[in-house]
């Protein structure tokens, strides 16, 4: 069974994540020696590494809650922000449940990661249209009516699948969704003028 410094992995199992700097101030190590660590314990199962430089201790990764991820999902690309049928599930505006399928807004290119059965899916978008986000307990997440927006425009453009049939229409704030989307394409205006009416 691997083994490492009990008050290393207390300290660590207080958060989600961690960075190589973080283990390097930890351990009172140099960043070279700190990355060697790190490592050397995703050999022995200790740490899961998530992205260059990001980890996990790995007997938490299942233990994560969701707004856990959520915070990771913000550390793995930056900047982004949850939104799309991840924010409509949080915000319950769409009876579609996802377990292990977290999306974000980001302004670089469209990504994806996969890490140990969780997928953390990236859309980007126009730089325009990066916007309509909080920050809620540490977490950057579009407001409802945004992440319906994300997810309608590019649903219009033939980039994302929504099924439209699963919204809670009548929860949604339709004169907060007709006003943002004033500067949006006429295609994604057409489709909330029809779910509207519906």
């Amino acid at each position: 069974m691997p083994e490492a410094p009990e008050p290393l992995l207390v300290r660590l199992s207080r958060q989600p994540f961690f960075t190589i700097e973080d283990l390097r101030q930890l351990t009172g190590v140099n960043p070279a020696s700190a990355r060697v660590l790190a490592t050397r314990y995703c050999r022995q199962g200790i740490f899961l590494r998530l992205k260059r430089g990001i980890y996990t201790l790995s007997h938490n990764w299942e233990r994560l809650s969701t707004e856990e991820r959520f915070r990771i999902a913000n550390f793995l690309q930056v900047p982004s922000y949850i939104s799309f049928q991840t924010a409509l599930s949080f915000y319950q505006l769409t009876t579609q449940l996802q377990r292990d399928w977290f999306e974000s807004a980001v302004r670089k290119r469209t990504a994806r990661y996969e890490i140990r059965g969780v997928s953390f899916v990236y859309y980007r978008l126009a730089p325009g249209y990066f916007s309509g986000f909080v920050r809620q307990n540490g977490i950057f997440i579009a407001t409802p009516e945004k992440a319906l927006l994300d997810a309608l425009y590019l649903h219009s453009l033939g980039r994302y699948r929504l099924d439209l049939s699963a919204l809670e229409t009548g929860r949604i704030n339709w004169q907060l969704l007709h006003r943002l989307s004033r500067n949006y394409p006429l295609k994604t205006r057409q489709l909330i003028n029809r779910l509207c009416r519906s």
